[in-house]
Protein backbone atom coordinates (compact mmCIF):
# COMPACT_ATOMS: atom_id res chain seq x y z
CA UNK A 1 0.00 0.00 0.00
CA UNK A 2 1.38 3.37 -0.91
CA UNK A 3 -1.04 5.74 0.76
CA UNK A 4 -2.24 6.20 4.33
CA UNK A 5 -5.80 5.11 4.89
CA UNK A 6 -7.94 5.86 7.92
CA UNK A 7 -10.33 3.29 9.34
CA UNK A 8 -13.05 4.39 11.74
CA UNK A 9 -13.49 1.78 14.48
CA UNK A 10 -16.50 1.91 16.79
CA UNK A 11 -15.54 1.62 20.45
CA UNK A 12 -16.69 -1.46 22.34
CA UNK A 13 -16.81 -2.07 26.09
CA UNK A 14 -15.56 -5.63 25.58
CA UNK A 15 -12.22 -6.78 24.13
CA UNK A 16 -11.94 -3.59 22.11
CA UNK A 17 -8.11 -3.56 21.68
CA UNK A 18 -8.30 -6.66 19.49
CA UNK A 19 -10.11 -4.76 16.74
CA UNK A 20 -7.68 -1.89 16.06
CA UNK A 21 -4.73 -4.25 16.52
CA UNK A 22 -6.14 -6.56 13.85
CA UNK A 23 -7.01 -3.85 11.36
CA UNK A 24 -3.60 -2.19 11.83
CA UNK A 25 -1.77 -5.50 11.51
CA UNK A 26 1.60 -3.79 11.87
CA UNK A 27 0.95 -1.85 8.67
CA UNK A 28 2.27 1.68 9.03
CA UNK A 29 0.04 3.08 6.30
CA UNK A 30 -3.17 2.21 8.17
CA UNK A 31 -4.43 4.64 10.81
CA UNK A 32 -7.27 3.94 13.24
CA UNK A 33 -9.78 6.66 14.06
CA UNK A 34 -11.66 5.69 17.22
CA UNK A 35 -15.37 6.47 17.22
CA UNK A 36 -16.72 6.80 20.77
CA UNK A 37 -20.43 6.61 21.54
CA UNK A 38 -19.87 8.50 24.80
CA UNK A 39 -18.15 11.35 22.95
CA UNK A 40 -20.60 11.31 20.03
CA UNK A 41 -17.76 12.11 17.60
CA UNK A 42 -19.76 11.22 14.49
CA UNK A 43 -18.03 13.92 12.47
CA UNK A 44 -14.73 12.03 12.68
CA UNK A 45 -16.15 9.43 10.31
CA UNK A 46 -16.02 12.00 7.52
CA UNK A 47 -12.22 11.89 7.53
CA UNK A 48 -12.16 8.09 7.29
CA UNK A 49 -11.91 5.72 4.36
CA UNK A 50 -13.74 2.79 5.95
CA UNK A 51 -15.99 1.91 8.89
CA UNK A 52 -15.48 -1.12 11.14
CA UNK A 53 -18.43 -1.92 13.41
CA UNK A 54 -17.22 -4.02 16.32
CA UNK A 55 -18.61 -6.56 18.78
CA UNK A 56 -20.03 -5.99 22.25
CA UNK A 57 -23.21 -5.96 24.30
CA UNK A 58 -26.61 -6.96 22.85
CA UNK A 59 -28.46 -4.37 20.79
CA UNK A 60 -31.41 -2.93 22.71
CA UNK A 61 -34.59 -4.76 21.57
CA UNK A 62 -36.14 -1.29 21.21
CA UNK A 63 -34.60 -1.22 17.73
CA UNK A 64 -35.99 -4.52 16.42
CA UNK A 65 -38.59 -5.98 18.83
CA UNK A 66 -39.80 -3.45 21.46
CA UNK A 67 -42.14 -6.04 22.95
CA UNK A 68 -39.14 -8.16 24.03
CA UNK A 69 -38.22 -7.13 27.57
CA UNK A 70 -36.83 -10.30 29.11
CA UNK A 71 -34.83 -13.15 27.60
CA UNK A 72 -32.08 -15.58 28.68
CA UNK A 73 -28.49 -14.31 28.77
CA UNK A 74 -29.52 -10.70 28.31
CA UNK A 75 -27.09 -8.08 29.65
CA UNK A 76 -27.61 -6.27 32.94
CA UNK A 77 -28.34 -3.21 30.83
CA UNK A 78 -28.37 -2.28 27.16
CA UNK A 79 -26.64 0.74 25.67
CA UNK A 80 -29.21 2.44 23.48
CA UNK A 81 -26.93 5.46 23.09
CA UNK A 82 -24.24 3.29 21.52
CA UNK A 83 -26.81 1.55 19.33
CA UNK A 84 -28.13 4.81 17.91
CA UNK A 85 -24.62 6.24 17.52
CA UNK A 86 -23.52 3.24 15.46
CA UNK A 87 -26.71 3.20 13.40
CA UNK A 88 -26.01 6.86 12.59
CA UNK A 89 -22.41 6.01 11.66
CA UNK A 90 -23.57 3.18 9.42
CA UNK A 91 -26.13 5.32 7.63
CA UNK A 92 -23.57 8.09 7.15
CA UNK A 93 -21.13 5.57 5.68
CA UNK A 94 -23.82 4.40 3.27
CA UNK A 95 -24.52 7.96 2.19
CA UNK A 96 -20.81 8.39 1.41
CA UNK A 97 -20.55 4.93 -0.22
CA UNK A 98 -17.79 4.20 2.27
CA UNK A 99 -16.66 0.56 2.78
CA UNK A 100 -18.21 -1.10 5.83
CA UNK A 101 -17.14 -4.22 7.73
CA UNK A 102 -19.32 -5.58 10.55
CA UNK A 103 -18.10 -8.12 13.10
CA UNK A 104 -20.42 -10.05 15.46
CA UNK A 105 -22.57 -7.30 17.02
CA UNK A 106 -21.63 -5.22 13.98
CA UNK A 107 -23.34 -7.76 11.71
CA UNK A 108 -26.44 -7.69 13.90
CA UNK A 109 -26.50 -3.89 13.97
CA UNK A 110 -26.30 -3.68 10.17
CA UNK A 111 -29.22 -6.07 9.79
CA UNK A 112 -31.30 -4.18 12.36
CA UNK A 113 -30.44 -0.78 10.87
CA UNK A 114 -31.74 -1.98 7.51
CA UNK A 115 -35.00 -3.33 8.95
CA UNK A 116 -34.12 -6.93 9.84
CA UNK A 117 -34.60 -8.69 13.16
CA UNK A 118 -32.65 -10.79 15.65
CA UNK A 119 -33.21 -14.04 17.52
CA UNK A 120 -33.09 -12.89 21.16
CA UNK A 121 -31.42 -16.09 22.42
CA UNK A 122 -30.36 -19.08 20.33
CA UNK A 123 -30.83 -21.77 22.97
CA UNK A 124 -34.19 -20.39 24.09
CA UNK A 125 -35.35 -20.64 20.47
CA UNK A 126 -34.31 -24.29 20.26
CA UNK A 127 -31.00 -23.75 18.49
CA UNK A 128 -27.48 -24.69 19.54
CA UNK A 129 -25.35 -22.56 21.85
CA UNK A 130 -22.75 -20.38 20.09
CA UNK A 131 -21.61 -18.54 23.22
CA UNK A 132 -18.13 -18.01 24.56
CA UNK A 133 -17.90 -20.33 27.58
CA UNK A 134 -15.33 -19.78 30.32
CA UNK A 135 -13.50 -17.25 28.17
CA UNK A 136 -13.18 -19.70 25.26
CA UNK A 137 -14.86 -19.05 21.92
CA UNK A 138 -17.20 -21.69 20.50
CA UNK A 139 -15.50 -23.29 17.48
CA UNK A 140 -17.67 -24.53 14.62
CA UNK A 141 -17.68 -24.92 10.88
CA UNK A 142 -19.05 -22.28 8.54
CA UNK A 143 -20.04 -22.91 4.92
CA UNK A 144 -19.76 -20.07 2.42
CA UNK A 145 -22.56 -19.67 -0.10
CA UNK A 146 -21.71 -19.93 -3.79
CA UNK A 147 -21.84 -16.84 -6.00
CA UNK A 148 -21.37 -14.44 -3.08
CA UNK A 149 -18.84 -11.70 -2.53
CA UNK A 150 -17.65 -13.39 0.67
CA UNK A 151 -16.95 -16.62 -1.23
CA UNK A 152 -14.90 -14.72 -3.81
CA UNK A 153 -12.99 -12.88 -1.09
CA UNK A 154 -12.12 -15.92 1.02
CA UNK A 155 -11.77 -18.36 -1.90
CA UNK A 156 -12.67 -21.35 0.28
CA UNK A 157 -15.73 -23.57 0.63
CA UNK A 158 -15.73 -23.03 4.40
CA UNK A 159 -13.68 -23.55 7.52
CA UNK A 160 -13.63 -23.40 11.29
CA UNK A 161 -14.79 -20.13 12.82
CA UNK A 162 -14.91 -18.82 16.38
CA UNK A 163 -18.18 -17.58 17.86
CA UNK A 164 -19.04 -15.71 21.05
CA UNK A 165 -22.70 -14.83 20.56
CA UNK A 166 -26.02 -15.95 21.97
CA UNK A 167 -28.09 -13.95 19.50
CA UNK A 168 -28.23 -14.18 15.72
CA UNK A 169 -30.02 -12.79 12.69
CA UNK A 170 -33.68 -13.79 12.52
CA UNK A 171 -35.33 -12.02 9.58
CA UNK A 172 -32.75 -10.84 7.06
CA UNK A 173 -33.21 -7.23 5.95
CA UNK A 174 -34.74 -6.97 2.47
CA UNK A 175 -31.64 -5.39 0.93
CA UNK A 176 -29.32 -8.13 2.20
CA UNK A 177 -28.56 -11.75 1.42
CA UNK A 178 -26.92 -14.48 3.46
CA UNK A 179 -23.40 -15.36 2.35
CA UNK A 180 -22.50 -17.89 5.05
CA UNK A 181 -24.17 -20.34 7.44
CA UNK A 182 -22.86 -22.34 10.35
CA UNK A 183 -23.04 -26.12 10.02
CA UNK A 184 -26.11 -26.04 12.29
CA UNK A 185 -27.92 -23.47 10.17
CA UNK A 186 -27.22 -20.15 11.94
CA UNK A 187 -26.68 -17.14 9.68
CA UNK A 188 -22.98 -16.27 9.88
CA UNK A 189 -22.59 -13.61 7.21
CA UNK A 190 -24.48 -11.04 5.14
CA UNK A 191 -23.87 -8.76 2.19
CA UNK A 192 -25.89 -6.74 -0.32
CA UNK A 193 -28.25 -8.57 -2.67
CA UNK A 194 -27.39 -5.97 -5.29
CA UNK A 195 -23.93 -4.50 -4.84
CA UNK A 196 -24.22 -1.91 -7.59
CA UNK A 197 -23.92 1.72 -6.53
CA UNK A 198 -23.62 0.77 -2.82
CA UNK A 199 -21.02 0.96 -0.10
CA UNK A 200 -18.78 -2.12 -0.28
CA UNK A 201 -20.13 -4.19 2.61
CA UNK A 202 -19.37 -7.48 4.34
CA UNK A 203 -20.57 -8.52 7.78
CA UNK A 204 -19.69 -11.73 9.63
CA UNK A 205 -20.80 -13.25 12.92
CA UNK A 206 -17.42 -14.74 13.92
CA UNK A 207 -14.34 -12.92 15.26
CA UNK A 208 -11.58 -12.64 12.63
CA UNK A 209 -9.62 -10.36 14.95
CA UNK A 210 -8.88 -13.25 17.31
CA UNK A 211 -9.45 -16.39 15.24
CA UNK A 212 -6.72 -19.05 15.27
CA UNK A 213 -3.91 -18.36 12.77
CA UNK A 214 -5.53 -15.05 11.85
CA UNK A 215 -2.42 -13.90 9.95
CA UNK A 216 -2.95 -16.63 7.33
CA UNK A 217 -6.53 -17.80 7.86
CA UNK A 218 -8.65 -16.75 4.84
CA UNK A 219 -11.64 -16.26 7.16
CA UNK A 220 -9.64 -13.42 8.72
CA UNK A 221 -6.80 -12.22 6.53
CA UNK A 222 -8.67 -12.24 3.21
CA UNK A 223 -11.53 -10.26 4.74
CA UNK A 224 -9.13 -7.72 6.25
CA UNK A 225 -7.26 -7.44 2.95
CA UNK A 226 -10.47 -6.88 0.98
CA UNK A 227 -11.67 -4.22 3.41
CA UNK A 228 -8.40 -2.28 3.26
CA UNK A 229 -8.34 -2.53 -0.55
CA UNK A 230 -11.83 -1.06 -0.66
CA UNK A 231 -10.73 1.73 1.69
CA UNK A 232 -7.87 2.59 -0.68
CA UNK A 233 -10.28 2.73 -3.62
CA UNK A 234 -12.62 4.94 -1.60
CA UNK A 235 -9.79 7.32 -0.72
CA UNK A 236 -8.68 7.60 -4.31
Amino acid sequence: MGTTIKIGVSFSETKYPNFPAWILGGNEVVEVVELFWDQQNREDLDRCDGLLLTGGVDIDPFFFAPEVTNYPNQPESWNRIRDQFEIDLFKRALSLKMPVLGICRGLQLINVALGGSLIADLEASGRNNHRNMGGIDFIHRVNLENSTLLKRICDVEGGLANSAHHQAIGQVAEALQVNCYSADGIIEGIEWKDQRDCSPLIAIQWHPERIENKEINPLSQNIRGWFLEQAIKFKL
